[in-house]
């Protein structure tokens, strides 16, 4: 039978586990907390990233332009831009930039492309996404809502009487994948040139999220996907090009990737070209994150002049 001492001896052991106890629950939940709030405030940041500055134009390439602007598909946003017309008007080729760029997209960079397109008979849109360059919007969703601009684009283009309505959208990283979802959802474009696109953000998101955070990937990926949604509208599983691309049946489409990228690694070109046999991938050695102009130079504008001739024969 216990007696009345040890009993008194017991109560302070089982009082101090308590104490730890609910302690331990208190630090989980703080650190529970911290992680979520950093999410949210990190979340909030790569959503409303500062707007890179236009400190060029196509005059510095030799180009007449005129500035325009058109509205969004669906909400309507004002968009801003460059229309280059090419004297030959055989084909019209849009431009869509990546995360955090603006229509020059001065890492790859565009105005040199854009002078060669107009040289080979090639009408060129260079337009700023929303929230970026000159673009009305507040958000960048990372391709969800920029899919909006860009089928705001063709629409602006079938506008415009003596432009050539056979359509050609080209885009690098975010703007690839933005061009996959906008040639999958419209049957008028007739071709898709995609720079490093991802396949799948909440994928893509989930593997490599610590590339623009800079964040340990566990447990941060997690509740970034988890606090994002709620607090900006952005869903990820939304944005998914290697789910969307068969609805191009048929049509042309001519993946470009580095073999060098570690920002969004060459596997999800090989998806999307899996997803879809069709597609033609182009791998480019060494080149890193959408700077397979720059490594591979004129081959560049040779694969791709290639590529539009194709389409240019097209029925």
């Amino acid at each position: 039978m216990e007696t009345r001492t040890e009993q008194a001896a017991g109560q302070p052991r089982v009082k101090t586990t308590r104490i730890i106890l609910w302690t331990a629950i208190g630090l989980l939940a703080l650190a529970i907390i911290a992680v979520f709030a950093i999410s949210a405030k990190v979340g909030w940041s790569l959503t409303h990233p500062v707007r890179a500055e236009i400190t060029s134009s196509p005059a510095e390439v030799g180009l007449a332009y005129q500035d325009v602007n058109f509205n969004s598909r669906k909400d309507g946003l004002k968009l801003s831009g460059w229309l280059i017309k090419a004297p030959a008007n055989e084909q019209t080729v849009i431009f869509a930039h990546g995360y955090r760029k603006n229509r020059l997209q001065e890492d790859v960079p565009l105005l040199p492309i854009a002078r060669f397109l107009v040289d080979r008979g090639c009408n060129v849109l260079m337009f700023d996404f929303r929230n970026s360059g000159r673009s009305e919007g507040e958000l960048t969703s990372v391709g969800q809502f920029e899919v909006r601009d860009l089928l705001g684009a063709v629409d602006f283009i079938k506008t415009q009487p003596d432009l050539n309505r056979q359509i050609v959208l080209m885009g690098y990283s975010m703007g690839a994948a933005t061009a996959i979802l906008a040639g999958a959802r419209e049957p008028t474009v007739a071709a898709v040139i995609a720079d490093a696109p991802f396949a799948d953000l909440k994928s893509y998101l989930m593997a490599n999220l610590s590339v623009w955070t800079d964040l340990p990937p566990v447990p941060f990926n997690l509740a970034f996907l988890i606090v994002v949604p709620p607090l900006t509208g952005l869903e990820a599983e939304t944005v998914s090009p290697v789910k969307e691309v068969h609805n191009f049946n048929g049509r042309p489409l001519f993946l470009i990737h580095g073999e060098g990228d570690t920002d969004i690694p060459i596997a999800n070109s090989e998806a999307i070209q899996k997803a879809y046999p069709k597609a033609r991938l182009w791998r480019v050695p060494e080149a890193k994150h959408v700077k397979a102009y720059e490594v591979a130079g004129e081959l560049y504008l040779e694969k791709v002049a290639g590529f539009l001739d194709e389409v240019k024969e097209m029925p």
